[in-house]
C-alpha cells in the first residue's frame, strides 16, 4: 500500500503570559512525553507518513524547524516566553505550508494544532482567512488546547470551524498533558484513515471524546 504523508502542524502560544505558574514548561514537557506516543502511531499507521513541524508565536511568528521531519527524526527543543500573541502571523505563515507546493496534491490530510492561553494581538482572522483559503486548510483536522481561563475560547471556537466541536480545556499541568497527548496522537488517528476513492473521511474529533482530567490537587491556572 502507498504510503502518503500526514503533516502535523504544531502552533504554540509563547507569549509573556506564558511564562506564568510553569505554563511554559508544562508545555515543554507535555510535547517532549508526547512525541513517542506519535511515533508509535506512526509505527501502527504504515499507509500514513507522519511528519512534524512546530511553531511559536509571540511578538512573532517563526518555525522551530527549517522543514517538516519525519516523527522518528523529530528532537524536540524546549521553548522560552516573549512578548505579545500575534496568532493571525502564525497562520498565515502555516497557510503557506498548505499551498500546493509545497503540500503534495496526494496526501492524507494535515493536522493543525493550535495551543494558547490569551488572546491575539493582531488581525488573527486575516490569517484564519488565509489558511482557508489553502487547498489543505479547509480538510484539516484541526485541534485547540485552551489553556487557563484567560484562553479566549470564542476565538478557538472560530479556528475549528466546527459547532459541534470546542477547544479543549487545559486548567492544570495534568489536563495539559493529556491534552497534549490527545491531539498527538487521536487527531492523527483521524486524519490517517483512508476511504473509498483515495480521500479521506472528514472526521475532526471523530469517535473518540476529547481527555477528561480531574484536577485533583493539581495546581490551577
Amino acid at each position: 500500500m502507498e504510503s502518503r504523508p500526514v503533516h502535523f502542524f504544531w502552533l504554540l502560544d509563547c507569549s509573556s503570559s506564558m511564562g506564568l505558574n510553569g505554563k511554559i514548561g508544562a508545555l515543554n514537557f507535555a510535547i517532549r512525553e508526547a512525541v513517542p506516543e506519535m511515533r508509535a502511531v506512526a509505527r501502527d499507521n504504515p499507509a500514513a507518513s507522519l511528519v512534524l513541524r512546530a511553531m511559536t508565536f509571540s511578538g512573532t511568528a517563526r518555525w522551530l524547524q527549517p522543514a517538516s521531519v519525519p516523527v522518528h527524526d523529530f528532537v524536540w527543543q524546549d521553548v522560552r516566553t516573549d512578548g505579545i500573541t500575534n496568532l493571525g502571523e502564525a497562520l498565515k505563515l502555516v497557510a503557506r505550508e498548505l499551498e500546493m507546493p509545497p503540500m503534495p496534491s496526494r496526501a492524507l490530510k494535515p493536522v493543525i494544532a493550535l495551543v494558547s492561553d490569551g488572546q491575539p494581538t493582531d488581525d488573527w482572522r486575516a490569517g484564519l482567512g488565509a489558511v482557508d483559503a489553502t487547498p489543505w486548510g479547509k480538510r484539516a483536522v484541526r485541534v485547540a488546547i485552551a489553556i487557563g481561563d484567560d484562553a479566549d475560547r470564542d476565538v478557538l471556537r472560530e479556528f475549528l470551524a466546527d459547532p459541534e466541536l470546542e477547544p479543549l480545556d487545559a486548567n492544570s499541568p495534568k489536563a495539559l498533558a493529556a491534552a497534549i497527548r490527545w491531539a498527538s496522537t487521536v487527531a492523527v488517528k483521524a486524519a490517517s484513515v483512508p476511504v473509498a476513492g483515495g480521500d479521506t473521511k472528514t472526521l475532526g474529533y471523530g469517535p473518540w471524546a476529547p481527555p477528561v482530567v480531574a484536577d485533583d490537587d493539581d495546581d490551577v491556572w
